[in-house]
């Protein structure tokens, strides 16, 4: 280091210790940092008047588009927000066709379709089928029910004997009990055509209308008739609304989701552009503040950088070189250690390197290289650090001075 240098160094130094309110200077404000993490406890002359009491790397005055992106931060974003969308209400369906409100009875008597049934207990099944048959002709629909559920008792295993009460509960517009019977038989029997057609039209007078065409057409293929031809065109065309009907809605509700998941996906692409154009103002802003120097900071300047490094240690911060030095040197570093100054140090270097300048200013960074001049020892901790082993490696290259 040059004698002019040297001196100017020195005379900078020792006005830093005499008036240490020079380093409250904003445009200081980074070797202020960069005292800091060293280990360095500056006097708080040495911030007073600056922004903030904990300084900020390379920040001055916020720019006048600083405050324009703080306040855009904090203005409603009255374009950004979504505008709720009424709810979607389901019009009513206009169907045809007579339906009955749900019967309640208890359930009706069952048989037991596991038990062995006797040729003598089938024909006395048979026998109380056609007293039934007789009563439904007179219209005696109650009497009916009584000879069928007796039947059924007889012979339990009948598919054909369910099917039938099942049609003179449908008469006496008793659907659910209706059910339960057509249920049993297709237990009994599952190509019961009597069984799906009984089921169908008990669902129609409940009103279960696609449910109930597709119990038809099921009963339709097994065992067409006449009947089921005019039950199928009264349930049709209800079956057919309701599907179209639903299909409407599910379209509408899918198209809602759809614009919703699309105003989601265009806020966040906005958020994400607006962040990055945030970024690049900032990083080009502390570009510029960087690239301009220190002015009205240290008197004289620097010319030629600082080469030699501080000799003697930095004021209120290493006297002597870092202490104790690296025992052993770093690994790959200076072996040895770097007592009395670390004299091998060209802190112009540093100061001029913006990877180094600007890792200094991350928190992560900073906290590592701290702990390792604490303790050399903790190096191996942060070699697996992609964003802390490269600086350190950096730094020391750098500690041997020139070459």
């Amino acid at each position: 280091m040059d004698a002019a240098s040297l001196n100017q160094l020195k005379q900078f130094v020792e006005q830093c210790q005499s008036k240490p309110s020079i380093l409250a200077d904003p445009s200081l404000s980074f070797f202020r940092d960069y005292l800091e993490s060293l280990g360095c406890k500056l006097p708080p002359s040495a911030y007073e008047g600056s922004s903030n009491t904990k300084s900020k790397p390379y920040v001055v005055d916020e720019s006048d588009e600083d405050v324009e992106d703080i306040e855009e931060e904090h203005r409603p974003q009255e374009a950004a927000v979504e505008e709720e969308e009424d709810e979607i209400v389901e019009s009513d369906v206009e169907l045809d066709g007579e339906t009955v409100e749900p019967d309640n009875d208890a359930p009706q008597k069952m048989g037991d379709s596991t038990v062995e049934v006797t040729e003598e207990n089938r024909d006395a099944s048979q026998e109380a089928k056609a007293q039934a048959l007789e009563a439904i002709s007179e219209g005696k629909l109650e009497e009916a029910i009584e000879h069928l559920t007796q039947a059924i008792m007889l012979n339990p295993t009948s598919a054909i004997m369910y099917a039938t009460r099942a049609t003179v509960y449908i008469k006496m517009k008793k659907p659910n009990a209706a059910i339960r019977d057509s249920n049993a038989a297709l237990e009994i029997n599952p190509d019961s055509a009597k069984g799906y057609k009984s089921r169908g039209m008990a669902r129609a007078l409940l009103g279960q209308w696609e449910e109930a065409a597709k119990d038809l057409h099921l009963a339709s293929k097994l065992d067409f008739d006449e009947e089921l031809s005019a039950v199928l065109k009264k349930v049709e065309p209800n079956a057919h609304k309701l599907e179209e009907h639903r299909r409407k809605y599910d379209r509408l509700h899918k198209e809602r989701e759809d614009r919703k998941n699309e105003r989601g996906r265009q806020r966040r692409r906005a958020e994400a552009q607006a962040a990055y154009e945030k970024a690049k103002k900032q990083e080009q802003s502390s570009s510029s503040r960087r690239a301009g120097g220190m002015p009205g900071g240290m008197p004289g300047g620097f010319p030629g950088g600082m080469p030699g490094g501080f000799p003697g240690g930095m004021p209120g911060g290493f006297p002597g070189g870092m202490p104790g030095g690296f025992p052993g040197g770093m690994p790959g570093g200076s072996p040895g250690g770097m007592p009395g100054g670390m004299p091998n140090m060209d802190y112009s270097n540093i100061l001029n390197d913006p990877e180094l300048m600007a890792a200094f200013s991350d928190p992560e960074v900073m906290a590592a290289l701290q702990d390792v001049m604490k303790n050399p020892a903790n190096l191996a901790k942060h070699q697996s650090n992609p964003k802390v082993a490269p600086i350190i490696a950096k730094m020391m290259g750098k500690f041997g001075g020139p070459k």
